[in-house]
């Protein structure tokens, strides 16, 4: 019998693939590529969304998709809009970004769900990506504490020319079609061996790591 794995991403527009013509991004890219049947995903992502209100949010969107049983998976991906300033500061400060994504992971572990962290990609604004950038080392470090799998992207995307010129010729923050493409790649080796990985017991009762407006619409 086939296993029935179900996974949520969950995030901002980056997870929701806006830019993308093929209105898939990278979350439906990376689900299309997995061998040996198809998987169940939900693509939660939220334009314009903090860790904030993702936090808020997200357990009862993912627990209504993830039932006992399962082969339960998340994928978190989220930090550019709370690195966004907005009136001379950024709309969340580090330290509760990186807090509220441990509450998040936490809460998912506590399910006895598989987790995955997709770190923050960058934009065109170059102070905005110099906090990013300490947005996504913070988060790297606070998964490995949790013993979590992370995939960081910025320093790869940040190079990638591609990437940045999407992203200058779109909104500022979000690529095309190649630019999703370029951003699959990079997670594409550690997305299949996560995801053929063995699943983790359901905890009792649960659910089964190449852009015209503001760079803060993301």
């Amino acid at each position: 019998m086939q296993k029935d794995t179900r996974v949520c991403f969950i995030g901002d527009s980056f997870v929701a693939g806006v830019g993308d013509p093929d209105h898939r991004g990278w979350a439906g890219r990376l689900a299309s590529a997995v061998p040996g049947g198809p998987i169940t995903s939900y693509n939660l992502g939220v334009r314009r969304q903090t860790t904030r209100d993702i936090e808020a949010r997200w357990f009862v969107e993912a627990q209504a998709r993830l039932p006992r049983g399962c082969d339960a998976r998340v994928v978190f991906s989220c930090g550019v809009n709370d690195t966004t300033e907005e009136g001379g500061e950024t709309r969340v400060e580090r330290a509760e970004s990186v807090s509220n994504l441990r509450s998040m992971t936490e809460l998912a572990k506590r399910q006895g769900w598989q987790l995955w962290v997709v770190g923050p990609p960058p934009v065109f604004d170059e102070l905005q990506n110099e906090r990013t950038r300490m947005l996504d080392e913070d988060f790297a470090a606070m998964c490995e504490q949790q013993n979590i799998q992370y995939c960081s992207v910025f320093d790869d995307l940040r190079a990638n020319e591609l990437w940045m010129r999407q992203v200058a010729e779109g909104d500022g923050a979000h690529p095309g079609r190649g630019g999703y493409e370029v951003f699959t790649q990079l997670l594409t080796p550690t997305w299949l061996a996560w995801i053929e990985g063995s699943s983790a017991t359901p905890a009792a009762g649960s659910g089964a790591q190449n852009l015209d407006g503001a760079a803060d619409s993301v």
